[in-house]
């Protein structure tokens, strides 16, 4: 065994220390974080008959709101207005967004028929003329 002088030691000493304490907070760190369950999105946009009515966006506001707490398999959900960024490729033409999250393409295609959402579209489709709709699933 050869002899290390006091400085030597403590330099392999900390470098000891450094890679385990890396090691040990990257094992922590993994071991802490949880896995993101897969969801499926249902993006809807809405364009009014009347763009500038007030009255008729609030009424399909109101519907969605209603939506999002009837609707059994909603997870998630996020009702939105065009954001005031602008960039060539940002479409700003909508009047109101609609996002949810489902935990699967079973779970959607059950709220596609949901009493919730076939009331919501009887009593709101009168206001708009167009709607979009953007479905994605994880990968």
């Amino acid at each position: 065994m050869s002899k290390q002088s006091r400085r030597q030691f403590i330099a392999a000493a900390g470098k000891t220390a450094a890679v385990t304490g890396i090691a040990t907070l990257t094992g922590a760190t993994a071991m802490a974080a949880k896995p993101v369950p897969k969801v499926f999105v249902h993006h809807v946009y809405f364009w009014l008959n009347n763009p500038d009515s007030q009255e008729d966006k609030a009424k399909l506001i109101a519907g969605l709101q209603k939506l999002a707490v009837t609707a059994k398999t909603i997870q998630q959900h996020h009702i939105g207005l065009p954001s005031t960024t602008n960039r060539d490729v940002i479409d700003r033409s909508y009047a109101v967004s609609w996002l949810l999250f489902f935990k699967n393409k079973a779970e959607q295609d059950i709220y596609q028929t949901d009493p919730a959402h076939l009331n919501f579209i009887k009593e709101c489709s009168s206001v708009w003329k167009k709607v979009i709709v953007y479905d994605s699933e994880d990968l």
